[in-house]
């Protein structure tokens, strides 16, 4: 039975259980329901989550859609719900991770696998930058791409996540030394994380003759500045400087997505990227992946290119 087919069976399971205690634990009605009556939610729920994914666990995909489906829907109104009421937060925490999963596995089961490459479709679709632009146009290109990812990933989306475990009561209660500590901490890792992110930039608009952007990206493979110690110092920067804005921010949501991006990027993107610069460098590339490892920066620098 494929991975995708485990999931809905968990998925099954859990409902089942969830089903149960809902009725009998009033800290599980609490923390997922609210003040909502569950005997019409069960009504609902129960044939097109519990039995769906118990039908999509036993082979039939259709109910693997359903139950898809159905989640996604549970996800968007116990969202909409926990913001008008401050209820129910930890059901829109448990639908999340449900939601993800269906999803994934869904796509499993109706294809064989997570068409992971969708990711670098369209406008991120990977291509070289102009080889004829100067440094100067592609430090102009990399500068703009700085303002609106690191604005975007970095500033609106941790704020609306913050405001949501406020909103949703998922925020626990620290004391307020504890909190300026973080804080603190947090503010000094994402200004480190930043000058490596800046570092990176520079290093790969002016020796690589492009840009981070995937629609742009080097002509030639860099391996200068952060990029003789580590593979992804650009990565390596993002994401730390994610997990120091939930630092920063006192919040463990947006911890939450700092990892999961992490995962993304190392599980999805990377994978796609390397094989793009395996194609284009050949031996250089692979030569240059053997002495310099992805994630853990070296102690002595690999000589320049």
């Amino acid at each position: 039975m494929s991975w995708g087919r485990w999931w809905f069976a968990l998925q099954a399971s859990g409902g089942a259980v969830w089903w149960l205690l809902v009725p009998t634990v009033p800290i599980v009605r609490t923390a997922t329901l609210g003040s909502l009556d569950p005997v019409p939610v069960a009504a609902l729920d129960v044939p097109l989550f519990v039995v769906a994914s118990a039908l999509a666990a036993a082979g039939l995909r259709w109910s693997a859609v359903v139950a898809t489906g159905w989640t996604v829907l549970v996800l968007l109104g116990t969202a909409a719900w926990a913001t008008v009421t401050r209820e129910a937060g930890w059901g829109v925490v448990a639908m999340t991770a449900a939601t993800v999963g269906s999803v994934l596995a869904l796509c499993h089961v109706l294809l064989g696998r997570v068409p992971t490459e969708l990711v670098t479709s369209g406008p991120l679709r990977f291509r070289t930058a102009d080889p004829d632009a100067g440094p100067v146009r592609h430090l102009l290109g990399t500068a703009v791409q700085i303002v609106v990812f690191w604005g975007l990933f970095l500033g609106v989306l941790p704020l609306l996540i913050a405001a949501a475990e406020t909103r949703w009561r998922l925020r626990p209660p620290l004391p307020d030394a504890v909190v300026q500590v973080v804080s603190g901490t947090g503010l000094v890792v994402f200004v480190l994380a930043s000058l490596l992110g800046l570092a990176s930039a520079v290093s790969m608009s002016t020796r690589g003759g492009g840009t981070p952007l995937p629609s742009a990206m080097p002509n030639r493979l860099v391996v200068a500045g952060p990029y003789r110690v580590v593979r992804n110092p650009m990565a390596l920067a993002g994401l730390t400087q994610g997990a120091a804005v939930g630092l920063v921010a006192a919040s463990w949501t947006v911890l939450v997505y700092a990892v999961a991006g992490s995962v993304v990027w190392n599980c999805v993107v990377r994978p796609l990227e390397e094989r793009d610069l395996e194609q284009r460098f050949g031996d250089e590339f692979r030569r240059y992946a053997a002495a310099v490892r992805c994630w853990v920066p070296r102690l002595r620098p690999v000589p320049r290119s």
